[in-house]
């Protein structure tokens, strides 16, 4: 699968890395070519290749947007993203780690006005860059961590669960994009427990599911 990344930092990098080595084609969407991220991905994974914004999303199955939430604007600024499944990584993070959209919007559906035309899911938000760099957690038999995921489109749902699933977790739907409000206070939760209050980051959610009798 063709599949281009907004942003290539600790979060896009680890995800690019490890679809790469899942066979997908990864594509950096760069507006300056020798930027300090896009050199230092190159020399971590030189299979990448690099076009700008423009060139990257025209030819891709899946984008990732994968900047630091303020710069989404910017990111997005004159790329035509319709009928594209735009993965949504962005997490709208406040003063004193409180909700920068003070809640009354997500940062996907604000995305998804930025492009109305892209299929926006919002997936790998719910925990910091480190567990993307490995999902591992041995010990626990077949129960793997969890990705919640939102959208409103199924198909492109779908998709990203697929992609999800290859990266070592359990895809779960957690509903329309509205949802998306829920998995960045989720974000918040997991930014706190792990940096401020001692936990450290080497912890995720996961999903029981209790069989019901025949």
């Amino acid at each position: 699968m063709n599949i281009t990344f907004i942003g290539i930092g600790n979060v896009g990098f680890a995800l690019a890395d490890h679809l790469a080595k899942a066979g997908h084609k990864i594509c950096v969407a760069a507006r300056d070519k020798n930027s300090k991220s896009v050199l230092e991905a190159l020399e971590r994974n030189p299979s990448f290749e690099v076009m700008t914004p423009t060139e990257a999303v025209v030819g891709a199955e899946v984008v990732f947007l994968a900047t630091p939430y303020q710069a989404v604007i910017s990111a997005l600024k004159g790329l035509n993203l319709d009928g594209k499944i735009l993965v949504d990584c962005t997490n709208p993070v406040g003063a004193g780690l409180t909700h920068a959209l003070q809640s009354k919007s997500s940062g996907s559906e604000e995305v998804q006005r930025m492009a109305p035309g892209g299929k926006v899911v919002k997936a790998f938000t719910i925990f910091g860059y480190e567990n993307f760099r490995d999902s591992s957690y041995p010990g626990y038999g077949d129960l793997k961590p969890v990705m919640l995921i939102a959208g409103d489109d199924d198909a492109a749902k779908l998709i990203v669960s697929k992609l999800v699933a290859q990266l070592g977790w359990t895809p779960a739907d957690a509903g329309p994009l509205s949802s998306a409000l829920h998995l960045e206070h989720m974000t918040l939760l997991w930014i706190k427990m792990a940096r401020f209050y001692g936990k450290g980051p080497d912890f995720v959610w996961a999903m029981l599911t209790r069989p019901h009798p025949q």
